[in-house]
């Protein structure tokens, strides 16, 4: 396992040369932090200190919005989105082009934040500058067609004319969660605004300074201020009054806590979507090109040291090819370098927090107390940030073991065997959740059948995530207790509509008429029908 430290060079194991120490001092300046903090709503004074997982060392004091702060900020949102429901889908279409530009224009600095705020490595900071640019490139470019007046065959052909209407929710509410704290801050809430909604948002309170630069460049790009607010403080204090006076909620993050918001938004019979958690598989083929799925697998597996929830923790392998694409597989982990510093250097920054790493140390230890075997990795590195895990591969994986069917949400995968597909299936869709899944082999159509009978909401074939997540036309999202509902696509943006059907009725009005009695009326009304379905109406 190699690491690398802020000047680029190797390290080893053991103390860190202080010449080239990989926790150095990382320093946000003192009025960019100003700026970003005094777009939080919040007027009591109280604040919380945010510190970077990189190294340790402060980064802000977030202010900390209260109660009546987050009915403020729904408030002015309110009022903000009556009139933001009358502006041309085309005038809001183009802010989101200005976002686009400005996000590609200023990736560095944001590349720079998300780094400093979650300890990512830079290259996985990236794809989230891509993926905003992508969504918000997708909704200007399509949103009127998704938005657009269509009218449906009526009643009476010729006589009944009827429109369906897309109308905005209102004030949505967006939980975003802090793995990928600038494409979850915003890719949620874009399509809301297209769709003439207005957006109160609460992010991680790890990863707020990203999701204020974010407000940030939405401003910049035209939107008024107040369509989009920011509240910040822990989910139980302000999350009840969010979703109290919110008209839809959108949440990223655990199964437990989007069960609870599931109930709280039924009790005020809104709408919800919820992203949730995933144990997520992938399949090797007997047929894969074992060097496309090693590459694949790491990338699947160790993308922000596994903090994903469309990363694969479950490996299930052909006999045929086990040994061949575990030697590969393993090579590419222990190639890997680890790494504190905000270049393209490393290939895998730290995990987020104690919590977290102590959650991945556990799941290790108990699966090898319990006679799991260890081809690479298993040990947290302290030499290199507070919060450094290697990435791990485990063998001999049972149900006994923590992390046979819990989510870990860090570097570690276990690897099973399989020698018929059926059964490499029936154990992909063991457990609870459908997330996402991958399958490699070189018979494309095959593998699609194959991915007909995972439940998963999302399957991807010679690729880990990127294939669905970044086509944003391809709604993503979880079955079972993955989640419900779906970001991207169509579904994306018309979750934050009502449907309005609008009827005009013509000539003949729908009831007795010309001297008929109801009894006359409904033999007439029973022919029609009848010569309506042999003419093939709907």
């Amino acid at each position: 396992m190699s690491a690398t430290n802020p000047s680029g060079g190797p390290l080893v194991d053991g103390p860190a040369d202080p010449e080239h120490d990989p926790r150095a001092s990382y320093a946000l300046e003192p009025d960019d932090v100003r700026r970003l903090t005094g777009r939080v709503l919040a007027s009591g004074g109280e604040t919380t200190p945010v510190s970077s997982p990189l190294n340790g060392q402060p980064l802000a004091h977030v202010p900390q919005s209260s109660t009546a702060d987050v009915r403020d900020a729904v408030a002015r949102a309110r009022r903000a989105q009556e009139t933001w429901a009358r502006t041309p889908v085309a005038e809001r279409a183009a802010v989101l082009l200005r976002l686009h530009d400005l996000v590609l224009d200023r990736q560095a600095e944001i590349c720079d934040l998300v780094g400093l705020e979650s300890g990512k490595a830079r290259k996985d900071a990236f794809l989230e500058v891509a993926h905003v640019a992508l969504t918000a490139r997708y909704y200007a470019r399509t949103a009127e067609d998704h938005l657009a007046t269509r009218r449906v065959p009526g009643m009476f052909p010729g006589l009944t004319h009827v429109e369906l209407n897309r109308v905005p929710k209102g004030v949505v509410g967006i939980i975003s969660p802090w793995n990928y704290p600038f494409t979850m801050a915003l890719c949620d809430g874009l399509p809301a605004l297209a769709a003439g909604n207005a957006v109160v948002i609460k992010p991680d309170a790890q990863t707020m300074l990203t999701a204020l630069l974010g407000a940030e460049l939405l401003e910049q790009a035209g939107l008024p201020r107040d369509l989009w607010q920011v509240v910040a403080g822990p989910g139980k204090d302000i999350g009840p009054p969010l979703i109290e006076g919110s008209d839809y909620i959108c949440f990223t993050g655990s199964t437990a806590t989007g069960r609870l918001i599931a109930s709280q938004c039924a009790d005020r019979l809104i709408g919800c979507s919820l992203e949730l958690g995933g144990k997520n598989p992938l399949l090797v083929l007997r047929d894969a090109d074992l060097e496309k799925a090693a590459e694949g697998a790491t990338r699947a597996a160790f993308s922000n040291a596994g903090q994903l929830c469309v990363s694969t923790e479950r490996f299930y392998v052909a006999d045929q090819v086990y040994d061949r694409f575990v030697e590969r597989f393993v090579a590419r982990t222990e190639a890997m370098t680890l790494g504190s510093t905000l270049d393209w250097s490393v290939d895998m920054g730290p995990l987020i927090s104690q919590q977290q790493l102590d959650t991945v140390t556990t799941h290790v230890e108990d699966a090898v107390s319990k006679g799991a075997r260890l081809l690479t990795g298993g040990r947290p590195r302290p030499d290199l940030g507070p919060y450094f895990y290697e990435p791990t591969i485990l063998e001999g994986v049972t149900p006994e073991m923590t992390c046979f069917g819990h989510e870990t949400f860090g570097p570690v995968v276990a690897l099973y065997r399989f020698h018929d597909e059926a059964d490499a299936v029936a154990r992909a869709n063991q457990g609870d959740y459908g997330l996402n899944a991958s399958i490699y082999s070189q018979d494309g159509r095959r593998a699609r059948q194959i991915a007909r009978e995972i439940r998963c909401g999302t399957v991807n074939i010679n690729e880990g995530f990127g294939a669905t997540f970044g086509t944003l036309a391809a709604p993503m999202g979880g079955m079972r207790q993955s989640g419900m509902g779906r970001r991207q696509g169509s579904e994306g943006i018309l979750r934050y509509t009502e449907t309005q059907s609008v009827g005009t009725q013509r000539g003949l009005r729908i009831g007795p008429s010309f001297g008929l009695d109801q009894e006359q009326y409904a033999a007439v009304m029973t022919a029609s029908l009848r010569v309506l379905k042999k003419l093939g109406r709907a």
